[in-house]
């Protein structure tokens, strides 16, 4: 029998066998849906490479288990990109991986939209140090991940100076007010990240209020 656990944002996390059948799984839900994928419905991901990082390489654990490079792993992200509708790829490689973000940028940036979280932390100084070695092409913005709004319109104007779009999300265990939505709309940031619509998680009851 299998098993669907629910994440700490609301989402659904059922025991699959390969990280591939689990946009495979994604890709049936939107077609049973009633929609079209790519047409209709992208895909975007949040892999958090971070937690994949040990010793310089990394771990996959759901598909492998073994540990492979940098290199390697952006292979995947360049065979899913052609594979599926991905629009999206939000820490592809860990936040220590430098050179590997910079590789992740020179074969995907010109396709897809690449967001840094872990590697950036909504942090002005960071951003400038990814933007002078060309990492990524966007920004995951937190407010409370730097702390005050001063800062986060700091860090949203610096991106948008130097053509990194801005994601603006939520994070795990925050409250349930609306302000992420409105800071959204206030910058024209175009992009927002909210929990699923299952219920019984803040993230998720925050997600229906938006």
């Amino acid at each position: 029998m299998n098993h669907t656990a629910v994440g700490d944002e609301g989402g659904f996390a059922p025991d699959l066998k390969s990280n591939d059948e689990a946009v495979d799984l994604i890709l049936e839900a939107i077609t049973k849906a009633g929609y079209k994928p790519s047409t209709d419905i992208s895909i975007c991901l949040d892999p958090a490479a971070s937690e994949m990082w040990d010793d310089g390489k990394y771990v996959l654990f759901k598909s492998s288990k073994k540990a492979i490079t940098s290199d390697e792993l952006i292979k995947i992200w360049e065979a899913w990109a052609k594979q599926y509708p991905i629009v999206l790829l939000e820490d592809g490689m860990g936040e220590n991986d430098w050179d590997g973000w910079r590789n992740l940028t020179t074969a995907l940036g010109a396709k897809i939209e690449l967001v840094g979280d872990d590697i950036f932390c909504t942090n002005p100084q960071i951003l400038q140090q990814g933007i002078d070695k060309g990492i990524g092409n966007a920004v995951l913005i937190k407010l409370n991940q730097i702390g005050t709004v001063t800062e986060t319109l700091d860090t949203m104007e610096l991106a948008a100076r130097n053509g990194y779009r801005c994601f603006v999300s939520h994070r795990s265990g925050e409250t349930e007010d609306t302000f992420i939505a409105d800071l959204t709309v206030a910058t024209g940031a175009g992009h927002i990240k909210t929990g699923s619509f299952n219920p019984g998680s803040g993230a998720s009851r925050r997600s229906m209020m938006k």
